[in-house]
């Protein structure tokens, strides 16, 4: 037998993948793989990146964070003369008024206890670590959760 006499067999034809344009043989779409098919479809994974992205003004799906902004006891008494004039309690919404905590986040607020209190304040809805509860207490403030 010579190469000449070679008869193709019947069976399976090859598929055919990438016809047309000057790219080769697989005209940029690589070799195997879903990405290399016709009419294939990859479901976005980053669904809910999608939905964050503002479509129009007035966007109102930003995520919340689940982490606590963190203030230190010394941020509240840097604020002191803002807090006295308030006769209410502080939360996280006063906090905001007098800009301690950026008026566009809406997570929890955390007092960590870094610093002096030599006044006292009546701290509502706000999450505060052991260390700041004591010096708060001492200083004649109240938390209340």
């Amino acid at each position: 037998m010579q190469l000449h006499q070679i008869i193709k067999s019947e069976g399976r034809k090859s598929q055919r993948i990438g016809r047309g344009g000057k790219r080769g043989s697989f005209s940029g779409r690589g070799i195997k793989g879903q990405r290399s098919r016709a009419g294939r479809r990859i479901r976005p994974a980053e669904r809910d990146l999608i939905m964050r992205i503002p479509k129009k003004r007035g966007f109102r799906n930003k995520p919340v964070s689940d982490r606590a902004f963190i203030l230190n006891l010394e941020d509240l008494a840097a604020a002191k003369p803002s807090l006295e004039a308030l006769d209410f309690a502080v939360s996280p919404e006063t906090l905001r008024k007098i800009r301690l905590v950026p008026s566009g986040y809406r997570g929890e607020v955390k007092i960590l206890s870094r610093g002096e209190m030599d006044f006292s304040v009546k701290l509502q809805g706000l999450k505060v670590s052991k260390g700041a509860k004591a010096k708060i207490e001492k200083a004649g403030g109240k938390v209340a959760e």
